[in-house]
Formats: structure tokens, C-alpha cells, sequence
């Protein structure tokens, strides 16, 4: 847990001034939080959510370079009138030139959030600053609850796979669906770890089956119903509420997407209807992934309830 002395953040220019920013702080917050508890953590670069403080009112959070010139695979030639002989200066053995360009995407922000507080002088029973950095911290807490449901929501959405579950995955198809994600993997040439976010049913279908064993060298412990690997995937059990409507696996490949969210204020202001403070905050977030890595994330549906 993170204890932030907020007093002595507060020195300075706005030591004498009935309002106080908080930016910085809640900033960090959110980044603590999410490296520790956020569900959907390792979709994204290093763990992190890239949280910035003080944004300005625009709609665009930032700006990546990318290009969709495909990667050109040629064969080196030795003919004797290439870059040689008559082909001197029109041509060249290492096959046609392709040039590379780059485009900028503007990346916007696609949800946001607020939060409004008072702490009364007469009744919150603590030290005002110990009473902003407890609700600072509890705050970015609460936050958490609504990125991992956004970003389940957003992985669903930039699933390049969609594997169907039949009625629903038991211990009996769980190995076939388990197939069909290996195989697509293997089939997009997908390089790095690949994760598998199921639900209990899932992730109880799979330690049922009775494939995944010690004797078979797998990565479990039927005492305390953990397994972490299975056909090539890190597992991990996440609640229902994080996936859409009839889904029951996020698989992809880590790290494949970016988070950030913005910080627009956070602030302490001396109230006109009671003696204290409001404590008030807002916000913008979203998430973005390339194209080309969409190919690398998978979700398996059914038709059950």
C-alpha cells in the first residue's frame, strides 16, 4: 500500500491558495494500482498504463508512427547485367527497392471518469491530508474496477479470432477449444508468451479433465486447484463480470497493446456549503492496439447462458 505524505506535496506555490492540485499523486496512484491489481495488466506494454497528469481538454491522447508497407522477401541476384554491366545504375541484385513511409495515427481518449467528495472539518474524524491521501488511494482503487471491465470490453472488441465454444466449455471440449486457439497462434506465426484469461467454469473444465497432471509434466496443483500452463498458454481465472456476453477466454499474446489514461484534475477546494473540502477528480482513458497485433488476440464464445 502507498502512504504519500500529501502535506508536504502540497508546499509551495499553492500552500496559501484555497485550491490544491493533486495531479501528480493520483497520478502515480493509478499507475501503482494498476501494475499490482489490474486483470488485463500484461495485455498491455510492460504492465502499465501509461498515466499522464494535467491533460489538456482535446479529444486525442497521443500520436504513434506506424506503416502497412508489408516486409518485401526477395532473392539476392548475380545476373551479370544487374547492377552490373548494361544494368548499371538501373537496377540492383538485392531486387526492387520498397520505401518505407511512416503515418501518424492520432489515438483518442474513448471513456473517461469523475468523482466528487466532501470532507467536513466538524465530522470526518481525521487529519484532513491523511483523510485526502486515504480517499486519493482508495479512488485509484475504485478506478481499477472499471479499466479491467473497459479493457475486456476493448479486447473483445480487437479480437482478430473468435472461436466457438459450443453451448458451453466443459471438461469434455475444453482440450478441442484449447486446439483450435494453438493452432491459430501457430498459424499467424505469433511470437511472444501467450495468455489465456478464462472463467471459473473454464478454468475448472480444464482441471477436470484429468489431462493436466503432474505425471505428464504439467504445470499444476490439483490440491489447491492451480494450474498455470496449459497447451501453450499461461493461464489465469478472472471473474465472470470481466468478459462480453457469451465469452469465456481472452487469449493473446502479451504486451500487445497500449493503456493510458489522463488526468485532468485532482484537486482539494475550500467549500461554500460546509467547512471543508471537496474533493474532486476527473479523468480520460483508452487503449490502443495496432492493427496487425489484433491478429494476436482471441476470444472463445458460446451459446449457453
Amino acid at each position: 500500500m502507498i502512504k504519500y505524505n500529501l502535506q508536504m506535496f502540497a508546499d509551495g506555490e499553492n500552500q496559501n491558495q484555497s485550491v490544491r492540485s493533486y495531479t501528480k499523486e493520483f497520478k502515480d496512484f493509478i499507475e501503482a494500482v494498476f501494475g499490482a491489481r489490474a486483470y488485463f495488466r500484461d495485455f498491455f506494454v510492460n504492465d502499465e498504463i501509461e498515466a499522464l497528469d494535467g491533460v489538456s481538454n482535446g479529444a486525442t491522447a497521443f500520436s504513434v508512427k506506424t506503416s502497412d508497407i508489408p516486409v518485401v522477401v526477395g532473392e539476392y541476384s548475380k545476373d551479370a547485367n544487374t547492377g552490373m554491366g548494361t544494368g548499371t545504375g538501373k537496377s540492383s541484385r538485392f531486387g526492387n527497392r520498397t520505401e518505407v513511409i511512416y503515418k501518424d495515427i492520432d489515438v483518442p481518449y474513448t471513456w473517461g471518469y469523475t468523482f466528487h467528495e466532501g470532507l467536513d472539518r466538524h465530522t470526518v474524524n481525521n487529519d484532513l491530508d491523511s483523510a485526502v491521501a486515504d480517499r486519493l488511494e482508495l479512488q485509484a482503487n475504485a478506478k481499477m474496477s472499471k479499466f479491467d471491465k473497459q479493457h475486456g470490453k476493448f479486447i473483445s472488441a480487437n479480437a482478430g479470432k473468435s472461436i466457438a465454444g459450443g453451448v458451453k466449455v466443459t471438461k469434455d471440449n475444453v482440450v478441442d477449444v484449447f486446439n483450435e486457439l494453438s493452432k491459430h497462434f501457430t498459424n499467424i506465426g505469433a511470437v511472444g508468451v501467450k495468455k489465456a484469461k478464462v472463467t471459473p467454469d473454464v478454468y475448472n473444465a480444464i482441471i477436470d479433465t484429468g489431462l493436466a497432471t503432474t505425471a505428464k509434466g504439467a504445470d499444476i496443483n490439483i490440491s489447491d486447484n492451480v494450474i498455470t500452463k496449459f497447451k501453450g498458454f499461461v493461464i489465469e481465472e478472472i471473474p465472470d463480470a470481466l468478459f462480453q456476453t457469451k465469452e469465456v477466454i481472452y487469449a493473446y499474446v502479451e504486451h500487445c497493446a497500449k493503456a493510458f489514461a489522463g488526468i485532468e484534475t485532482a484537486r482539494t477546494i475550500e467549500s461554500e456549503d460546509f467547512d471543508g473540502l471537496a474533493l474532486q477528480g476527473a479523468g480520460k482513458c483508452g487503449e490502443y492496439i495496432p492493427k496487425d497485433n489484433a491478429k494476436a488476440v482471441a476470444k472463445v464464445t458460446v451459446t449457453g447462458a
